[in-house]
């Protein structure tokens, strides 16, 4: 992305052109125009969005827009496509087996059923008997409380 900055910037010094100039003909915002030229592509949201701008700037100077471009596509393929073969092979060998695995053919009776996890649903069960077990002995212990009870003769 540097090197297509500089070539904007060398080619826009040489004709003698401002950034100011570019901003106001372009309709492009100076501090964009600074910011391809430093070759910082994180400013910008949108790749395609920064491609035109490159166009757009490139024919104005007088420059060839898709050599420019061409130099940005490889930027960009070599930036994002730095993953080890390894890592492709494995990733590879992993989809593999797991295709292998959707393919299988299996009876419902052979199929092995995945295991649940039960131990929340035991431990709700536990806790809610023994709060029935509480809330009976309670109401018997109530009912049968002999202490507040008054006779009446």
């Amino acid at each position: 992305m540097i090197e297509v900055g500089d070539t904007l910037r060398n080619s826009r010094e040489v004709s003698g052109v401002t950034l100011e100039e570019v901003s106001t003909d372009l309709e492009i915002p100076i501090i964009l125009l600074e910011q391809i030229e430093d070759g910082n592509m994180g400013a910008f949201k949108d790749v395609f969005e920064l491609k035109e701008y490159i166009k757009k700037y490139a024919k104005y100077i007088g420059l060839d827009p898709e050599e420019l471009i061409d130099v940005f596509n490889t930027y960009m393929f070599e930036r994002t496509s730095k993953i080890p073969m390894d890592k492709i092979e494995e990733a590879v060998r992993e989809k593999s087996i797991e295709e292998e695995k959707e393919d299988r053919i299996a009876s419902p009776y052979t199929k092995a059923i995945p295991k649940l996890k039960t131990t929340p649903y035991i431990i709700a069960l536990i806790i809610a008997i023994i709060l029935m077990i509480l809330a009976l002995a309670f109401s018997i212990k109530t009912i049968t409380d002999t202490s507040n009870i008054i006779f009446i003769r």
